[in-house]
C-alpha cells in the first residue's frame, strides 16, 4: 500500500507526547508544522535542520497566529490543552479559553485553509466513573470536572463540522506512560516509577481503583495508523486509545518488579472513587489497530532514562510536572 504523505499541523506539538509524535512523522516522511507556547523548552534542536519542520512559537487562542500555521497543511492534529483536572483547576478561566472557546475557531480555520483531515485528542476522561466493567464508546459521557466537560463539547462540535472534503475523527487516549524528550513526571505511572528509582518507595493513594493507560510509542502510532487510513473509515469516528487497565496497586506492584523488590509500598486511603475500564476494542475490530507496548515497557525504559542522566532532578526539577510549570509562568 502506498503511504500518503500528508502535510500536518500539530498543534501542541512541543508537548510529552507531541516531543515523541513529531520525530515519528517526519520519519515517515511528513511534512510537519509545530505551534506550541514551548512552555517546557525546546525539544526539537536536534531536528533544526530538516526541511520538513517548522516551528512556530505562539497561542493558538490567536486566531492569525493559527492561521499562519495552517498555511500549506492539510491535515491538523489538536493535542494543544490544559492537559488533566488539576493543571485546569489552577485557573479555569485560561483551561476554559484554551480548552474549548479556541477549539472552533481552530477548526473552522482549518476548513477555510484547504485542511482534509482533523485528528481530535479528547480524554477518556468524558467518561466520568462507570460501574460497566467495560467502557465502550457507545456508553453515555457523564464528564466529571469542566476540563472533561470542554473535552466532550469540543468532540460534538468537530462531529457537527464533518462534511465532504473534510474527515474529522476523535480519539480518547488513556493516561499516557513513559519516556519522551518533554517529560511528564505527574502521571500515576510515570510518578510510580520515579518514586521507586529515587525514593526506594512508592506512595499509592487508594489501591482498587482502576487506571487506563497506553504506552507513549503505542499514542504515536495510533496517529500513525490513523493518518494512512481512508477517509470513509475514520470520518465522524471516536474511538478510544488504550486497552491496558489495572488497579493502581497493582499499577506499583509492576513498577516494584520491574524497578528492584528493594522497593516498598506504602498505602494510604483516597476520596477519589475514579475507577473505569476502558475498552479498546472497537479500534482494533475497525481500522486494526494493535497495542504493541506494555505499562512493563513504559517503566523500563523510564527507568533506564533516569539512571543513564536523561531526566537530572526528576523530583525536584518543575519542568516534569505541568502544575508547577503553570503555577511559575502565570500564563493566562
Amino acid at each position: 500500500m502506498t503511504k500518503t504523505v500528508w502535510n500536518i499541523l500539530v498543534t501542541g506539538g512541543a508537548g510529552y507526547v507531541g516531543s515523541a509524535l513529531i520525530p515519528a512523522l517526519l520519519e515517515e516522511g511528513h511534512r510537519v508544522t509545530v505551534l506550541d507556547l514551548y512552555l517546557y523548552g525546546e525539544v526539537f534542536e536536534e531536528f533544526r535542520g530538516n526541511p520538513n519542520l517548522r516551528e512556530i512559537k505562539g497561542d493558538i487562542r490567536d486566531i492569525n497566529t493559527v492561521r499562519t500555521a495552517l498555511s500549506g497543511c492539510d491535515c491538523v492534529i489538536h493535542l494543544a490543552c490544559i492537559s488533566n483536572d488539576p493543571s485546569y483547576d489552577l485557573d479555569p478561566n485560561l483551561g476554559r479559553s484554551i480548552n474549548h472557546d479556541a477549539f472552533l475557531p481552530l477548526v473552522r480555520a482549518s476548513k477555510a485553509a484547504g485542511v482534509r483531515r482533523f485528528i481530535y485528542a479528547s480524554s477518556s476522561s468524558v467518561y466520568g466513573v462507570k460501574e460497566e466493567p467495560e467502557v465502550t464508546e457507545d456508553l453515555p459521557l457523564e464528564p466529571l470536572t469542566d476540563y472533561s466537560k470542554f473535552k466532550a463539547m469540543c468532540e460534538v462540535e468537530l462531529n457537527a463540522e464533518a462534511g465532504p472534503g473534510f474527515t474529522v475523527c476523535t480519539i480518547r487516549p488513556s493516561t499516557v506512560c513513559g519516556y519522551a524528550k518533554r517529560q511528564r513526571l505527574d502521571v500515576v505511572v510515570n510518578i510510580f516509577t520515579n518514586q521507586a528509582v529515587n525514593n526506594g518507595k512508592i506512595r499509592v493513594t487508594g489501591g482498587p481503583q482502576k487506571r487506563p493507560n497506553i504506552h507513549i510509542l503505542d499514542m504515536v502510532r495510533v496517529y500513525l495508523h490513523l493518518l494512512q487510513q481512508p477517509d470513509g473509515k475514520i470520518q465522524g469516528k471516536i474511538w478510544n486509545a488504550g486497552d491496558t487497565n489495572h488497579p493502581i496497586s497493582e499499577l506499583a506492584e509492576i513498577v516494584r518488579r520491574v524497578v528492584g523488590e528493594h522497593v516498598e509500598i506504602e498505602t494510604v486511603p483516597t476520596n477519589d472513587p475514579r475507577s473505569y475500564q476502558v475498552s479498546g476494542r472497537k479500534m482494533r475490530e475497525e481500522i486494526g489497530f494493535q497495542l504493541k507496548y506494555t505499562v512493563e515497557d513504559a517503566v523500563r525504559g523510564l527507568a533506564e532514562a533516569m539512571k543513564s542522566g536523561k531526566l537530572p532532578n526528576s523530583m525536584t526539577d518543575e519542568r516534569y510536572f505541568n502544575i508547577k510549570v503553570m503555577q511559575h509562568l502565570g500564563l493566562k
